[in-house]
């Protein structure tokens, strides 16, 4: 349909060479999309590349550091010159450390924050004034659904996400004006090479989420693409400052007893 049609658009994911990152990225990509990959391992962007291009998806890789003011502006230079405009902004570049507040050393809290928060705040402030000259862009952010709960020993990442829910409502009041719809996509738990060691048949975590999740399973990373073309298309020109959250209803119920099936 051509709402969903993505063809003459190109899309920038940060950390888009592993993980919920490069299936976002694919789902922009069969949409007909150009995509521009960043990530900061060459060996693990070589892969993803050839990832893309066995999928018949046109990818560029572009190596550089989302918290460096520096480098984004170059590499957005950079970009905009070999590849073309950028339409659409995924910032899913993200890092977590867990570790009980009380003992997580200062310097790590603030690379949670650095990495989540200001990585998507440079990015976005480096491509966002070439959308408002060519009238329009689309912003999407990686949130979670520790923008909403707490969870032990994730306390930086929770108030990292948070944070990004709330800078992700402050760039679309700012931005809506120009035609430029910014909003977030709140994963919950996924099937990650990530999360492979706990979602063994009787790990204790493993149990939790399938029993705390409605759906009764992790989610499939595919499963994201869906939301990613949406927000990334015409067919959410009139969404703005929203998360949608993919977590298969976890945040749609209070759970239920250890006893029901």
């Amino acid at each position: 349909m051509e709402l969903f049609d993505l063809k003459g658009k190109v899309a920038i994911v940060t950390g888009g060479t592993h993980g919920l990152g490069m299936s976002i990225a694919k789902g922009l990509g069969l949409a007909g999309a150009t995509l521009v990959i960043n990530g900061h391992t060459p060996s693990k962007m070589e892969e993803a590349l050839k990832t893309y291009k066995s999928l018949g998806v046109t990818a560029h890789g572009y190596l550089f550091d989302v918290t460096n003011e520096d480098e984004v502006k170059q590499s957005v230079a950079k970009i905009e010159s070999e590849v073309g405009p950028i339409d659409i902004l995924v910032n899913n570049a993200g890092i977590i450390k867990r570790v009980p507040m009380l003992e997580m050393e200062v310097d790590a809290f603030k690379e949670v924050l650095d990495v989540n928060v200001v990585g998507s705040f440079i990015m976005a402030k480096h491509i966002v004034p070439g959308m408002i000259t060519r009238g329009g862009g689309k912003v999407i952010n990686l949130c979670s659904m520790m923008s909403e709960l707490g969870r032990n020993t994730v306390g930086a990442y929770a108030a990292a996400k948070g944070g990004l829910k709330m800078l992700t409502r402050n760039m679309a009041t700012e931005w809506a004006k120009h035609n430029i719809q910014v909003n977030a996509i709140g994963p919950g738990y996924f099937a990650t090479s990530q999360t492979a060691p706990i979602r063994v048949a009787g790990h204790p975590f493993n149990e939790f989420i399938v029993n705390r999740t409605p759906a009764g399973k992790w989610g499939d990373p595919d499963e994201l693409m869906g939301v990613a073309v949406f927000l990334g298309s015409k067919a959410s020109d009139f969404m703005n400052g929203q998360v949608l959250y993919v977590d298969g209803g976890i945040l749609a119920t209070i759970g239920k007893p250890s006893n029901e099936n």
